[in-house]
Protein backbone atom coordinates (compact mmCIF):
# COMPACT_ATOMS: atom_id res chain seq x y z
CA UNK A 1 0.00 0.00 0.00
CA UNK A 2 0.91 3.45 -1.25
CA UNK A 3 1.17 6.53 1.57
CA UNK A 4 0.96 9.81 0.45
CA UNK A 5 1.47 12.29 3.24
CA UNK A 6 0.78 15.98 4.17
CA UNK A 7 2.98 17.56 6.53
CA UNK A 8 5.00 14.51 6.66
CA UNK A 9 8.27 16.90 7.58
CA UNK A 10 6.86 18.25 10.55
CA UNK A 11 6.61 17.09 13.88
CA UNK A 12 3.52 14.83 13.71
CA UNK A 13 3.38 13.98 10.61
CA UNK A 14 7.43 12.99 10.88
CA UNK A 15 6.69 10.49 13.21
CA UNK A 16 3.40 8.92 11.68
CA UNK A 17 5.77 8.38 8.62
CA UNK A 18 8.70 6.81 11.35
CA UNK A 19 5.28 4.82 12.38
CA UNK A 20 4.22 3.42 8.68
CA UNK A 21 8.19 2.34 8.25
CA UNK A 22 8.05 1.09 11.62
CA UNK A 23 5.09 -0.78 12.52
CA UNK A 24 3.07 -0.79 10.09
CA UNK A 25 2.80 -4.33 7.24
CA UNK A 26 2.57 -3.79 3.46
CA UNK A 27 3.81 0.01 3.15
CA UNK A 28 4.90 -0.35 -0.12
CA UNK A 29 5.71 3.40 -0.78
CA UNK A 30 5.48 6.66 1.49
CA UNK A 31 5.74 10.08 0.29
CA UNK A 32 6.34 13.00 1.89
CA UNK A 33 4.42 16.08 0.96
CA UNK A 34 5.69 19.05 2.66
CA UNK A 35 6.18 23.06 1.67
CA UNK A 36 9.24 22.96 4.01
CA UNK A 37 8.12 25.86 6.18
CA UNK A 38 9.61 27.12 9.41
CA UNK A 39 8.06 23.91 11.48
CA UNK A 40 9.16 21.24 8.86
CA UNK A 41 12.39 19.59 9.17
CA UNK A 42 14.72 17.32 6.65
CA UNK A 43 16.26 15.75 9.44
CA UNK A 44 12.98 14.36 10.77
CA UNK A 45 12.90 11.51 8.28
CA UNK A 46 16.64 11.04 7.67
CA UNK A 47 16.90 8.06 9.52
CA UNK A 48 14.69 6.61 6.64
CA UNK A 49 16.44 8.38 3.86
CA UNK A 50 18.01 5.68 1.81
CA UNK A 51 14.93 3.49 2.47
CA UNK A 52 13.89 3.13 -1.58
CA UNK A 53 10.18 3.11 -0.51
CA UNK A 54 10.65 6.86 0.44
CA UNK A 55 9.96 9.64 -1.92
CA UNK A 56 9.73 13.56 -0.56
CA UNK A 57 8.25 16.05 -2.62
CA UNK A 58 8.53 19.90 -1.75
CA UNK A 59 4.87 20.73 -2.61
CA UNK A 60 2.28 23.18 -1.20
CA UNK A 61 -1.58 22.25 -0.37
CA UNK A 62 -2.71 25.25 -1.89
CA UNK A 63 -1.11 24.24 -5.23
CA UNK A 64 -4.19 21.90 -6.76
CA UNK A 65 -2.43 20.98 -9.85
CA UNK A 66 1.00 19.80 -8.05
CA UNK A 67 -1.05 18.06 -5.58
CA UNK A 68 -3.03 15.84 -8.16
CA UNK A 69 0.50 15.09 -9.86
CA UNK A 70 2.02 14.30 -6.81
CA UNK A 71 -0.94 12.17 -5.41
CA UNK A 72 -1.39 9.73 -8.40
CA UNK A 73 -0.83 5.63 -8.41
CA UNK A 74 -0.94 6.19 -4.50
CA UNK A 75 -3.69 4.21 -1.75
CA UNK A 76 -4.15 6.41 1.18
CA UNK A 77 -3.63 9.90 2.12
CA UNK A 78 -3.18 11.33 5.79
CA UNK A 79 -3.42 15.00 5.74
CA UNK A 80 -1.58 16.52 8.71
CA UNK A 81 -0.29 19.39 6.46
CA UNK A 82 -1.62 22.75 8.59
CA UNK A 83 -0.85 25.95 10.42
CA UNK A 84 -1.17 25.33 14.00
CA UNK A 85 0.44 27.50 16.46
CA UNK A 86 -2.44 29.66 18.02
CA UNK A 87 -0.24 32.50 18.78
CA UNK A 88 0.77 32.76 15.08
CA UNK A 89 -2.98 33.03 14.33
CA UNK A 90 -3.98 35.49 16.58
CA UNK A 91 -1.10 37.76 15.08
CA UNK A 92 -2.18 36.75 11.28
CA UNK A 93 -5.01 34.83 10.48
CA UNK A 94 -4.79 34.92 6.57
CA UNK A 95 -2.32 31.94 6.09
CA UNK A 96 -4.39 29.80 8.49
CA UNK A 97 -7.28 30.15 6.30
CA UNK A 98 -5.64 30.13 3.11
CA UNK A 99 -3.45 26.50 4.27
CA UNK A 100 -6.07 24.98 6.46
CA UNK A 101 -9.25 25.82 4.13
CA UNK A 102 -8.04 25.83 0.97
CA UNK A 103 -5.34 23.54 1.50
CA UNK A 104 -7.77 20.94 2.65
CA UNK A 105 -10.19 21.36 -0.06
CA UNK A 106 -7.46 20.94 -2.67
CA UNK A 107 -6.44 17.69 -0.62
CA UNK A 108 -9.54 16.22 -0.68
CA UNK A 109 -10.71 17.13 -4.35
CA UNK A 110 -6.95 15.88 -5.72
CA UNK A 111 -8.01 12.57 -3.77
CA UNK A 112 -11.15 12.66 -5.49
CA UNK A 113 -10.03 13.00 -8.52
CA UNK A 114 -7.11 10.34 -8.49
CA UNK A 115 -9.01 7.71 -6.58
CA UNK A 116 -7.41 7.56 -3.70
CA UNK A 117 -9.39 4.53 -1.15
CA UNK A 118 -9.29 6.47 1.92
CA UNK A 119 -8.58 9.88 3.59
CA UNK A 120 -7.46 10.67 6.92
CA UNK A 121 -8.11 14.48 7.85
CA UNK A 122 -6.26 15.41 10.84
CA UNK A 123 -8.01 17.52 12.96
CA UNK A 124 -7.64 18.73 16.81
CA UNK A 125 -9.65 19.16 19.81
CA UNK A 126 -9.90 22.54 19.80
CA UNK A 127 -12.69 22.58 17.31
CA UNK A 128 -15.21 22.05 20.25
CA UNK A 129 -14.00 25.12 22.10
CA UNK A 130 -13.33 25.78 25.93
CA UNK A 131 -14.73 23.40 28.34
CA UNK A 132 -16.12 24.02 31.76
CA UNK A 133 -16.68 20.54 32.57
CA UNK A 134 -17.37 17.24 31.01
CA UNK A 135 -16.01 16.00 27.35
CA UNK A 136 -16.80 16.46 23.92
CA UNK A 137 -17.73 13.60 21.85
CA UNK A 138 -17.95 13.94 18.08
CA UNK A 139 -21.38 14.96 18.14
CA UNK A 140 -20.76 17.91 20.30
CA UNK A 141 -21.14 21.65 18.54
CA UNK A 142 -17.99 22.99 17.30
CA UNK A 143 -17.62 26.21 19.18
CA UNK A 144 -13.77 27.20 17.68
CA UNK A 145 -12.51 30.85 19.68
CA UNK A 146 -9.00 31.06 18.00
CA UNK A 147 -8.79 31.78 14.17
CA UNK A 148 -6.19 28.44 13.96
CA UNK A 149 -9.25 26.28 15.74
CA UNK A 150 -11.98 27.87 13.30
CA UNK A 151 -10.04 27.58 10.32
CA UNK A 152 -9.95 23.73 11.67
CA UNK A 153 -13.56 23.76 12.46
CA UNK A 154 -14.14 25.35 8.45
CA UNK A 155 -11.35 22.17 6.92
CA UNK A 156 -13.49 19.77 9.25
CA UNK A 157 -17.15 20.58 7.22
CA UNK A 158 -15.32 20.49 3.99
CA UNK A 159 -14.35 16.86 4.87
CA UNK A 160 -18.01 16.59 5.80
CA UNK A 161 -19.36 17.84 2.58
CA UNK A 162 -16.73 15.44 0.62
CA UNK A 163 -18.02 12.36 1.78
CA UNK A 164 -21.53 13.42 2.02
CA UNK A 165 -21.46 15.27 -1.65
CA UNK A 166 -18.83 12.57 -3.60
CA UNK A 167 -18.66 9.61 -1.91
CA UNK A 168 -15.51 10.16 -0.74
CA UNK A 169 -13.88 7.74 1.93
CA UNK A 170 -12.62 10.34 4.42
CA UNK A 171 -12.64 10.00 7.86
CA UNK A 172 -11.42 12.61 10.51
CA UNK A 173 -9.58 12.44 13.88
CA UNK A 174 -9.70 15.29 16.50
CA UNK A 175 -6.81 14.86 18.88
CA UNK A 176 -5.42 16.40 21.94
CA UNK A 177 -2.29 18.15 22.61
CA UNK A 178 0.76 16.40 21.54
CA UNK A 179 4.17 15.96 22.84
CA UNK A 180 7.20 14.13 22.40
CA UNK A 181 10.47 14.34 19.51
CA UNK A 182 10.74 16.79 16.39
CA UNK A 183 8.32 19.17 17.65
CA UNK A 184 9.15 22.85 16.97
CA UNK A 185 10.53 24.51 20.02
CA UNK A 186 8.00 27.43 20.04
CA UNK A 187 5.09 25.04 21.69
CA UNK A 188 5.15 24.62 25.38
CA UNK A 189 6.65 21.41 26.39
CA UNK A 190 10.01 22.24 24.11
CA UNK A 191 10.06 25.98 25.23
CA UNK A 192 9.79 24.52 29.27
CA UNK A 193 12.68 21.63 28.48
CA UNK A 194 14.17 24.64 26.07
CA UNK A 195 14.84 27.19 29.17
CA UNK A 196 14.96 25.07 31.85
CA UNK A 197 17.88 23.51 29.77
CA UNK A 198 19.42 26.99 29.55
CA UNK A 199 18.94 27.75 33.17
CA UNK A 200 16.01 30.17 32.77
CA UNK A 201 12.49 30.54 33.77
CA UNK A 202 9.98 29.27 32.21
CA UNK A 203 7.41 31.31 30.85
CA UNK A 204 3.66 30.75 31.96
CA UNK A 205 0.32 32.04 30.21
CA UNK A 206 -2.28 34.29 32.59
CA UNK A 207 -2.35 32.38 35.94
CA UNK A 208 -1.44 29.13 34.86
CA UNK A 209 -5.07 27.51 35.37
CA UNK A 210 -5.97 26.52 31.58
CA UNK A 211 -6.12 22.93 31.39
CA UNK A 212 -5.17 20.70 28.87
CA UNK A 213 -5.37 16.68 27.74
CA UNK A 214 -2.09 15.68 26.70
CA UNK A 215 -1.01 12.27 24.69
CA UNK A 216 2.18 11.16 23.61
CA UNK A 217 2.64 11.63 19.13
CA UNK A 218 3.62 8.23 18.89
CA UNK A 219 -0.01 7.00 20.90
CA UNK A 220 -1.57 9.63 18.44
CA UNK A 221 -0.06 8.10 14.87
CA UNK A 222 -1.13 4.55 16.26
CA UNK A 223 -4.85 5.81 16.33
CA UNK A 224 -4.87 7.60 13.17
CA UNK A 225 -3.69 4.01 11.80
CA UNK A 226 -6.71 2.93 13.78
CA UNK A 227 -9.22 4.80 12.31
CA UNK A 228 -7.70 4.30 8.71
CA UNK A 229 -7.92 0.66 8.85
CA UNK A 230 -10.71 0.07 11.49
CA UNK A 231 -12.86 3.15 11.07
CA UNK A 232 -16.06 4.34 9.21
CA UNK A 233 -16.32 6.47 5.87
CA UNK A 234 -17.22 9.34 6.56
CA UNK A 235 -17.42 9.90 10.37
CA UNK A 236 -14.91 11.68 13.07
CA UNK A 237 -12.99 10.11 15.74
CA UNK A 238 -11.63 11.84 18.91
CA UNK A 239 -8.22 10.65 19.99
CA UNK A 240 -7.69 11.68 23.96
CA UNK A 241 -6.19 10.18 26.87
CA UNK A 242 -8.58 11.57 29.96
CA UNK A 243 -5.10 13.06 31.26
CA UNK A 244 -5.76 16.14 32.15
CA UNK A 245 -3.32 18.75 33.09
CA UNK A 246 -3.48 22.49 34.10
CA UNK A 247 0.00 24.25 32.57
CA UNK A 248 0.91 24.99 36.54
CA UNK A 249 0.85 21.38 36.49
CA UNK A 250 2.53 20.72 33.31
CA UNK A 251 5.57 22.91 34.06
CA UNK A 252 5.55 21.17 37.80
CA UNK A 253 6.15 17.56 36.99
CA UNK A 254 8.46 18.62 34.17
CA UNK A 255 10.73 20.49 36.82
CA UNK A 256 10.38 17.58 39.12
CA UNK A 257 11.75 15.49 36.22
CA UNK A 258 14.33 17.38 35.39
CA UNK A 259 15.42 17.77 39.11
CA UNK A 260 14.35 21.38 39.75
CA UNK A 261 12.22 23.70 41.85
CA UNK A 262 9.25 25.46 41.54
CA UNK A 263 11.36 28.76 41.63
CA UNK A 264 12.15 28.57 37.55
CA UNK A 265 8.18 29.35 36.89
CA UNK A 266 7.16 32.84 35.87
CA UNK A 267 3.92 34.37 34.49
CA UNK A 268 3.46 36.41 31.72
CA UNK A 269 0.25 38.37 30.54
CA UNK A 270 -2.46 36.32 29.17
CA UNK A 271 -2.97 35.32 25.34
CA UNK A 272 -6.42 37.11 23.62
CA UNK A 273 -9.11 34.60 24.04
CA UNK A 274 -6.61 32.00 25.97
CA UNK A 275 -9.45 28.65 25.75
CA UNK A 276 -9.70 27.35 29.46
CA UNK A 277 -10.48 23.80 29.06
CA UNK A 278 -10.19 21.35 25.76
CA UNK A 279 -11.34 17.39 26.83
CA UNK A 280 -12.53 15.11 24.35
CA UNK A 281 -14.51 11.90 24.87
CA UNK A 282 -12.78 9.14 23.30
CA UNK A 283 -14.96 5.83 23.26
CA UNK A 284 -15.57 5.79 19.96
CA UNK A 285 -12.31 4.44 18.91
CA UNK A 286 -11.54 2.79 22.17
CA UNK A 287 -14.36 0.64 21.04
CA UNK A 288 -12.22 0.13 17.55
CA UNK A 289 -9.70 -0.90 20.42
CA UNK A 290 -7.21 1.50 20.93
CA UNK A 291 -5.61 2.18 23.84
CA UNK A 292 -3.01 4.53 24.91
CA UNK A 293 0.45 2.79 25.69
CA UNK A 294 2.80 5.86 26.77
CA UNK A 295 2.66 7.43 30.52
CA UNK A 296 2.97 11.28 31.17
CA UNK A 297 6.04 10.89 32.90
CA UNK A 298 7.71 8.10 30.57
CA UNK A 299 6.62 10.41 28.05
CA UNK A 300 8.35 13.41 29.31
CA UNK A 301 11.17 11.49 30.29
CA UNK A 302 12.04 10.33 27.01
CA UNK A 303 11.34 13.94 25.29
CA UNK A 304 13.75 15.91 27.29
CA UNK A 305 16.43 13.41 26.59
CA UNK A 306 15.55 13.85 23.59
CA UNK A 307 15.98 17.36 23.40
CA UNK A 308 18.95 17.08 25.63
CA UNK A 309 20.35 14.95 22.98
CA UNK A 310 19.30 16.63 20.01
CA UNK A 311 20.62 20.34 20.75
CA UNK A 312 21.63 21.07 17.42
CA UNK A 313 18.20 19.88 15.63
CA UNK A 314 15.95 22.10 17.34
CA UNK A 315 18.43 25.04 17.45
CA UNK A 316 18.43 25.41 14.20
Amino acid sequence: MRYFVTGGAGFIGSNYVAHLFDEVEGVTGVTIYDKFTYAANPKNYQEFINDPRLTVIKGDVCDLNSLQKSMAKHDYVVHFAAESHVDRSIEDASIFVKTNVLGTLNVLEASRKTGIRTVIHVSTDEVYGSLTTGSADETYNLKPNSPYAASKAASDLLARSYFVTHGLDVRTTRCCNNYGKNQFPEKVIPVFINKLKSGQKIPIYGDGQNIREWIHVSDHNRGVQMVLEKGRPGEVYNIGTGLHLSNNDLASEIIKIMGLDQSFISYIADRPGHDFRYSVNSDKIVSLGFETLVSLENGIRETIDWYTHNFNWWKS
